[in-house]
């Protein structure tokens, strides 16, 4: 068996097939780890999240920003934003069971010595505290009470973690972190603004998986979400955004060997509505 993680998809679902072909995908004796985001922006989310759902069992997915962002759509608390390739997967037959189940996947999920989250970590939180906090922003969603959830899930405050920190401020934090996470001071103060290059970080902020003695440092951490830094490999850390959707590379790595896999972007995934400005 092997295992595999696979960068944003955004549903770029000819792409995705392509790099299934290409690192030769056998659902029967290989796994995937879908780093989130696997819909919006790319004209094939209602294809990707149907294939999904058909091999679930070979499946680990975490959820991204994007995926959480469909789900609140749907729910309708806040409607389509400008840049959003929601409406074939919002209005097909299928759409209740497919969303069900993108409503019960992880925020994080850890095997073994590897860790994967969408965007990232707080510099205060060990791996195992990161999987606590995850189940507890899971329990709400998955539970019968998830639109309360849905309906308060926006907004950047609290920008900052603290132990005491309870109700929707504290699930706030959490999903934030693992969804949208980029940059943040050293004591963990979270900017959301900056989707940039590494050179152009705002004076104060750094990545979160550069702050000093960050403290789930010891874990091999997999995320996505950036596409502006790019295929990154060191320290423990592999991210594997690489811009697909507006035009790179969409990147699988092989968790055993850590060997990349790449294809192109593909121009049947583009859609006219999506804006590389537009914000996450």
């Amino acid at each position: 068996m092997t295992t595999y993680a696979i960068g944003d998809i955004q549903g770029c679902y000819h792409a995705f097939q392509a790099l299934l072909a290409r690192i030769v995908f056998n659902p029967k004796t290989d796994q995937l780890w879908l780093v989130g985001d696997l819909v919006n922006r790319g004209s094939g989310s209602l294809e990707v999240l149907r294939w999904c759902v058909a091999h679930q069992n070979s499946l680990r997915v975490v959820l991204g920003n994007h995926d959480l962002h469909t789900l609140v759509v749907a729910a309708g608390f806040v409607k389509a934003k400008r840049g959003d390739t929601l409406d074939a997967l919002l209005q097909a037959e299928d759409a209740p069971v497919l969303l069900d189940w993108l409503r019960h996947q992880h925020l994080a999920y850890r095997e073994n010595d590897f860790l994967m989250v969408h965007a990232g970590l707080l510099p205060q939180w060990t791996a195992e505290q990161a999987m606590r906090y995850a189940a507890e922003v899971e329990a709400a969603l998955q539970g019968p009470d998830y639109l309360i959830f849905l309906e308060n899930m926006y907004g950047n405050q609290p920008h900052m973690w603290h132990d005491d920190l309870t109700g929707l401020d504290r699930l706030r934090v959490i999903t934030n972190a693992m969804t949208r996470l980029r940059v943040c001071t050293k004591q963990g103060e979270m900017e959301f603004n900056f989707k940039g290059e590494l050179q152009d970080i705002p004076q104060g902020y750094m990545p979160w998986f550069d702050v000093p003695k960050r403290a789930s440092q010891e874990i091999n951490v997999v995320f996505g979400h950036w596409s502006a830094l790019g295929l990154q490999q060191r320290n423990n850390v592999y991210a594997l955004d690489t811009g697909c959707l507006w035009g790179g590379q969409l990147t699988a790595m092989n968790l055993e060997t850590k060997a990349i896999t790449q294809v192109a972007s593909h121009p049947l995934d583009k859609s006219m509505k999506i804006n590389k400005h537009e914000p996450d």
